[in-house]
């Protein structure tokens, strides 16, 4: 699975509006409403890499109120979760 995060800039008075319509996109998995350098972002995932293409410029930047986007792709991932998970293997 190929995880890419989305910071979207949106128009200030359409933020609820373009959330939802980018969280109803298949391949979007999350979006959140922040307070920072950006209005939303959005985790979208995919089995291959063209599919980016297809979610994030095919679709999620042509949303309603969407002004701009900046996407970061995750190489791997960390969380307490997993980190938990793999010490306690095989103490049951």
């Amino acid at each position: 699975m190929i995880t890419a995060i989305v910071m979207v800039h949106t128009a200030a008075d359409r933020i609820p509006e373009t959330a939802q319509a980018i969280a109803d996109l298949d391949g979007v998995s999350e979006v959140y409403s922040c307070a920072g350098d950006v209005d939303l972002i959005a985790v979208v995932k995919v089995a291959q890499h063209d599919q980016l293409a297809d979610v994030i410029a095919g679709r999620l930047s042509k949303v309603d109120g969407v002004r701009r986007t900046d996407t970061h792709i995750a190489f791997r991932s960390y969380s307490r979760a997993d980190t938990e998970s793999t010490f306690s293997a095989g103490l049951d």
